[in-house]
């Protein structure tokens, strides 16, 4: 298949560039900066530059992972947010719809189904977030843009023949988290493996499977995180006492964190549960906790990248 791939010169997009291509599609890469795999340099906001590229070339699939994100708020205006997340959106699906383009993958996020209610919840145990969980009420712009840009992916689904899936997904940037100053990068990285992250590389297969999935399914969403290993059972406990619920799942790894010099969470507030994606999409990330303790049994560097000099391509250029 022909695929317009946005946000190809990003993290995500470059190497979703490269396992499109190794699973037999031609991608053209359309980023804001430039890149390997970026072919054209411009914004998805550009309504004429977006409508262009679909009249000429007749993509058969959109993976839209372009976007800014919540570490942007700093630098840029709730009208730059609307402009890229929203309006970008919405010029991909006019197009996808005028040529006759019916499958449509969107990078969405699992930050816009955490409140203020959610991240300051004293209920005594943790929040199991699926798909079902409501009401959804985002904390900032990156938040509210991500779920209007879903929502017009459902209506656009809904009355218009695309079909669209959504991929809620977790956590899987290089650097070090931008609020976070302890534990340090590659120990808190591997906690949230525990219920809130995956690898780029997860990341990456999992929209392989939506673009293959999305005539099947006409519209579907779908949170994408390394499976948990804890059960709803444990909710209370992993509020009240986390290591020791996940010693009691793992045994050995208190032992495995003091070589690293790594510590466990005290408290686990939240979960992210991608059963849905398991049983309706057929995708499960390959790399979960019990890989990222595998590794350290192994004495083998962790299985997920850490680099907190990473910058994204477009704040370089």
């Amino acid at each position: 298949m022909r695929v317009l791939l946005t946000g190809s010169s990003g993290w995500l997009g470059r190497r979703l560039a490269v396992r499109l291509r190794e699973a037999g599609h031609d991608p053209l890469g359309l980023d804001i900066a430039p890149g390997p795999d970026t072919l054209v340099v411009g914004s998805v906001a550009d309504a004429a530059l977006v409508g262009g590229l679909f009249q000429r070339l007749g993509f058969d699939g959109v993976i839209h992972t372009g976007a800014l994100h919540k570490p942007d708020i700093v630098r840029e205006s709730p009208q730059a947010f609307v402009d890229t997340n929203v309006t970008g959106a919405l010029n991909l699906l006019q197009s996808a719809e005028a040529t006759g383009c019916h499958r449509f993958v969107f990078t969405s996020t699992t930050s816009l189904m955490i409140s203020h209610a959610v991240r300051e919840a004293n209920e005594g145990r943790a929040v199991w977030l699926d798909e079902s969980f409501a009401p959804l009420e985002p904390r900032n712009i990156y938040g509210v843009t991500k779920l209007a840009a879903e929502g017009l992916c459902r209506l656009y689904a809904g009355q218009h023949g695309v079909n669209c899936v959504v991929l809620r997904t977790g956590r899987f940037f290089p650097e070090d988290d931008d609020t976070l100053e302890e534990p340090s990068g590659p120990n808190l990285k591997a906690n949230e493996f525990l219920n809130r992250r995956l690898t780029v590389e997860d990341a990456a297969e999992a929209h392989l499977v939506a673009l293959d999935r999305a005539p099947a399914l006409g519209f579907g969403v779908f949170v994408i995180s390394a499976s948990p290993p804890f059960s709803r059972d444990d909710a209370a406990a992993l509020w009240r006492d986390a290591p020791a619920v996940i010693m009691r799942h793992f045994p050995d790894v208190a032992e495995l964190y003091a070589r690293q010099g790594w510590r466990l969470p005290a408290r686990i507030d939240r979960v992210y549960d991608p059963s849905l994606a398991e049983h309706v999409l057929g995708f499960r990330c390959r790399t979960d906790f019990a890989a990222v303790l595998d590794a350290l049994r192994r004495g083998e560097e962790p299985p997920f990248d850490h680099d907190p000099s990473y910058v994204a391509p477009r704040l370089r250029a």
